[in-house]
């Protein structure tokens, strides 16, 4: 009778715990080790409680544009305004993450996978050491998988004190809202949570180091929410790199590398992150890491030591709650013998929660431009699609790439709202090898955002001719 294989999995964030239920499904015994709760950060401090906050503020930027629509509020002063309260706003976010992790662990218990809450390292070749408030425990895994995770980045000289200087992760412990935030760093998280503040009613001030926001991202879809951040009201400093951020008895001075300085009640540092891998026993048990701290990998989810595997942020292959999941899975797939094909990063669909949103999959303008991949491209902007009109949608385009001589569909961006969901369908072009034929032939509804994908890819038949 063949034994029963133990996995230990240490992290339960996306990467934790769709490995896990894998690993469940396929008979092993499984132990999930995580020092909070189900979830992890993603769940418990970033991709969800920010995208929550987003979607509220998204929710209050429907009453600015209310009036172009023809709805005005009545019997009221003309004072009348939508107003955010941020206590309610927070309780509501930190209450649903909470919701999420819960679910989340009740659907992997309920495959029999045993959940320990404590600190996990691996402490010896088929051993991981769990310490938690029962004590110390060593268990035997066969196979054991990483997903730690990472933390916030700071600096040397903008410390945070989780009340005026501020990370992402410490921004809903806040009682009111921020007169005036700084946000230092226009990447993702920069960007996101930038607009969120100033769609609740904020002024927002962008200090990027790059010559434009989210450097990199699609040059032309940047380039449409950097105007929308500044149509809106936002402060956008380009090329302007900070260089500390200190309390003062009104709030915070950012100082700039060139001297200058930019005063606001609060400042959020989004300037990277560091992955927690030190201190768990991967040193010592042979994996390959990055000077970074980030753990080298292949395309199934290995790492250099027998029987340990990576997966999620922590490995630096892609910093998406998405890849997370798919090397989770993956890795169990691999190391427990199922059939599996290695991580194809050019199907993976991404997503900038701003408004409007950035969706991108596959090949993009700059893999072209740069020589990488051959290509031809056509760009349909939405301001001639009935239904944005309609919706009073006045930013954002739909943008293909084909493969030359077979025309099958190699990328996408789509800068739109809710283009989260608009990016679906080209990714399935992407995924399945599509033409711009199959897809143009595919009926759309009328009216539809999804209409101008079909008549973008109608566009780029016609340009054999």
């Amino acid at each position: 009778m063949t034994r029963q294989k133990t996995v230990a999995i240490i992290g339960g964030g996306p990467g934790g715990y769709e490995s896990a239920l894998v690993a469940a499904a396929a008979g092993a015994s499984v132990t999930v080790i995580e020092n909070e709760a189900m979830g992890g950060a993603a769940v418990l401090t970033d991709c969800v409680p920010s995208k929550a906050l987003i979607a509220t503020s998204d929710f209050m930027s429907r009453f600015a544009s209310a009036g172009r629509l023809g709805v005005g509020f009545e019997g009221a002063g003309e004072d009348q305004h939508a107003e955010a309260h941020l206590i309610q706003v927070n309780e509501r976010i930190l209450a649903l993450a909470q919701a999420q992790s819960h679910d989340i662990r009740a659907q992997v218990e309920g495959t029999g996978v045993r959940v320990c809450r404590g600190a996990g390292r691996i402490s010896a070749p088929g051993k991981v050491t769990v310490e938690s408030e029962d004590g110390v425990e060593e268990i035997s895994a066969d196979v054991t998988l990483i997903a730690v995770g990472t933390r916030p980045r700071t600096m040397p000289a903008a410390q945070p004190d989780g009340d005026r200087i501020l990370t992402w992760q410490q921004i809903y412990d806040l009682k009111e809202l921020p007169e005036h935030l700084i946000v230092v760093g226009s990447g993702v998280t920069g960007a996101e949570l930038a607009h969120a503040y100033l769609g609740l009613g904020c002024a927002v001030t962008l200090v990027s180091s790059r010559d434009r926001v989210l450097p990199g991202e699609d040059a032309d879809a940047a380039l449409v929410i950097e105007n929308v951040f500044r149509r809106r009201g936002m402060q956008v400093l380009n090329r302007s790199r900070a260089k500390s951020a200190e309390r003062t008895d009104e709030g915070v001075l950012v100082t700039l590398e060139d001297g200058r300085t930019v005063e606001g009640s609060h400042v959020l540092l989004a300037v990277g992150s560091i992955p927690q891998t030190r201190g768990i026993g991967l040193e010592e048990a042979g994996v390959e890491m990055t000077e970074s701290g980030h753990i080298v990998v292949d395309r199934v989810s290995r790492t250099s030591a027998p029987g340990v595997y990576a997966a999620g942020d922590c490995t630096g292959v892609l910093p998406l709650a998405s890849v997370a999941a798919m090397q989770g899975r993956l890795a169990m797939a691999h190391a427990l013998g199922d059939a599996v094909a290695p991580l194809n990063l050019r199907g993976v669909c991404a997503n900038i929660f701003t408004d409007p949103e950035i969706a991108t999959v596959g090949y993009s303008q700059a893999d072209v431009d740069e020589g990488r991949v051959e290509a031809k491209l056509v760009t349909l902007p939405l301001s001639t699609n009935p239904r944005a009109k309609m919706r009073n949608i006045r930013d954002g385009f739909v943008k293909l790439l084909v493969r030359p001589g077979s025309n099958t569909i190699i990328g996408g961006v789509v800068v739109a709202p809710q283009a989260s969901e608009l990016i679906f369908p080209i990714g399935l072009a992407v995924q399945n090898r599509l033409t711009v034929d199959q897809v143009s032939s595919t009926f759309s509804v009328y009216p539809s955002m999804t209409g101008s994908i079909t008549e973008a890819a109608r566009r780029l038949h016609s340009l054999d001719y």
